[in-house]
């Protein structure tokens, strides 16, 4: 059997993975038949935020370690990740993956990305597995991937004009529906960027998922 692999930016939308994505992308892949395998960097937080008050609190947590959260403790440091041995990738996305991942949160345009996480994306694409980007992570598309492969966060104007800055093509997108570059393999779509609720973001993270299957076949 496939399987594809899940990076994980810790737990949590304000300061980690988006727990509903990252559940949500487990759930589809599943009834598409396809096994997967979690991972996350062995690296700190960039802060932690009470997801109650929104304020920012202080104490020190661990993304790999947050994010056994999700994946009920099965899950690998992103050191671990061998991209032989999987057919795809798939991103969820979170402040953690603006955060933690990479520091599009605070320097947008002229933002870096972790190193380690940049390696592993382009290995897969150079080995034309497809990769699939959602909510914010397409964020990192242009750090990534060829310039003018096509990108999506939705709909937000500051925000595709970073991710345009950063060499991807952004696209409009509605929080039902895919953007993908054929060519380079990548697939994005907004979730909660537009999404209102957990059905909206379902329904364009099954469609993205559903097109990682076709493309894996």
């Amino acid at each position: 059997m496939k399987q594809v692999a899940i990076i994980f930016s810790g737990c949590g939308v304000f300061d980690g993975a988006e727990i509903h994505e990252s559940v949500l992308t487990m759930l589809h892949l599943a009834q598409q038949g396809i096994a997967y395998r979690c991972f996350a960097p062995n690296i700190e937080q960039y802060h932690v935020i009470n997801h109650i008050t929104g304020e920012e609190q202080a104490e020190s947590r661990n993304v790999l370690t947050e994010a056994a959260r999700i994946a009920r403790g099965e899950i690998q440091d992103l050191a671990e990740l061998n991209v032989d041995d999987f057919a795809a990738l798939v991103i969820p996305g979170g402040f953690g993956v603006a955060k933690n991942l990479s520091d599009f949160a605070f320097k947008g345009a002229q933002s870096q990305v972790l190193e380690s996480l940049k390696s592993i994306c382009q290995q897969f694409n150079s080995k034309e597995k497809p990769v699939t980007y959602l909510c914010i992570a397409p964020a990192l598309i242009g750090h990534i991937h060829q310039p003018g492969t096509k990108a999506t966060i939705g709909t937000d104007a500051d925000t595709a004009a970073a991710v345009n800055a950063l060499g991807a093509e952004h696209v409009e997108c509605a929080v039902t529906d895919i953007v993908v570059d054929e060519q380079q393999k990548v697939i994005s779509t907004p979730a909660y960027m537009l999404a209102s609720n957990i059905v909206e973001a379902s329904a364009g993270i099954e469609k993205a998922i559903k097109r990682l299957a076709q493309l894996i076949d």
